[in-house]
This record gives structure tokens, C-alpha cells and sequence, in this order.
């Protein structure tokens, strides 16, 4: 019987479950806005953002679009800008 969430390997686990494929929307963050407040990367409901030498990016392989990031950050530093496929 197979379990309820994939195969026993991927249980707890989303390398093999990347999210950004349908994506219409994708966060694009201004470094010259941003207070490294981290208000993104602890909202971030993906864990999608990316904290590296004191500035942040995303990892749009996991980044679903949901926006919340930018409507976290308090000095919108963050914006939502459509997806070009």
C-alpha cells in the first residue's frame, strides 16, 4: 500500500516537490529599500528565501507567488511582478 503523501523517500522531504513552475506572479526585492529586518524569510511559508552575506534572494524553484513575503516587508522593499515565461 502506498502512503498518504507520496512515497516513504519524500516524506518530510520537498527537493523533488518544486512549486515554481506555476507560478503567475514572482517577488523581485530592492536591496537598497531593505533593512534585513528577515520579516520575508520567516513568513516565507515555502522557505523560498535565501539569506546569504547580509542580503536576501529567492529561490524561485520553490517559490509558489503567494506574495506574502512583499506584504510582510515593512518598507517594501518587495514587489510582485508578473512571471514572463
Amino acid at each position: 500500500m502506498r502512503p498518504i503523501g507520496g512515497h516513504v523517500k519524500d516524506i518530510g522531504s520537498t527537493k523533488n516537490l518544486k512549486t515554481g513552475g506555476w507560478r503567475t506572479f514572482k517577488p523581485v526585492i530592492d536591496m537598497e529599500k531593505c533593512i534585513d529586518c528577515g520579516s520575508c524569510w520567516i513568513f516565507c511559508p515555502d522557505m523560498s528565501v535565501i539569506r546569504k552575506d547580509g542580503e536576501y534572494s529567492f529561490n524561485y524553484d520553490y517559490c509558489k507567488g503567494c506574495g506574502i513575503c512583499a506584504n510582510e516587508c515593512p518598507t517594501e522593499a518587495i514587489k510582485m511582478v508578473l512571471e514572463e515565461k
